[in-house]
């Protein structure tokens, strides 16, 4: 692990490589997993301000089950997630054409109708945070549907640090995230590949 202010960052960070080939996986961490996506009790204040922006461009399914379980559920595990349609896809999941499944959050976000983008948790995939007591901890987390990524990033040479660029500076700010580049510059001049 390497510190960074009081964050700890995996060296998987700086040496595995990332980056999303929607045309290859069609968006499946929207629709699969075992519950929806992560969030904070702020995030939950983020989605009622959001929510008569999202609502009209969600499928009637996402709708619905935004309406009878709410703007977040609590999981088996007990933690703060988006709910689910049918225990499938993500109830702020928006179709294209194609089957690609992509964010409502975000695609209102990107039409400017929000400020806040999606949860942080998606937005700083692959990247897992874990808050410890005196440290957030940073881990890069393997799920077996992004093998396109990681064969993307790894053709364009793009690490995790790079490819998670604004989700890091969204939680981190700019500062830390230069530093972070610093200390990736580093780690590749003593750990050539």
């Amino acid at each position: 692990m390497i510190q960074i202010g009081n964050t700890l960052l995996s060296e998987d960070v700086f040496d595995q490589h990332f980056a999303c080939d929607l045309g290859a996986c069609k968006g499946a961490c929207c629709v699969h997993g075992d519950s929806g996506a992560p969030l904070t009790q702020a995030e939950v204040g983020q989605l009622e301000l959001a929510w008569e922006h999202v609502a009209p461009l969600l499928p009637e399914a996402g709708r619905k089950a935004v309406e009878e379980q709410g703007l977040a559920v609590t999981d088996s595990d007990g933690d703060l997630v988006t709910p689910l349609v049918n225990g499938k896809e993500c109830a702020y999941t928006v179709f294209e054409a194609d089957g690609t499944a992509k964010c409502g959050l975000e695609q209102a976000h990107f039409e400017g109708k929000t400020t806040w983008r999606k949860p942080l948790s998606c937005h700083l995939y692959p990247i897992r945070v874990k808050e410890l007591i005196d440290f957030t901890a940073l881990n890069v987390h393997r799920w077996s549907i992004c093998e396109a990524a990681r064969l993307c990033g790894k053709a364009g040479k793009i690490s995790v640090l790079d490819f998670c660029k604004d989700a890091l500076v969204r939680k981190f700010g700019e500062a830390w995230y230069e530093e972070a580049q610093q200390v990736q510059t580093l780690w590749r001049e003593q750990n050539p590949s």
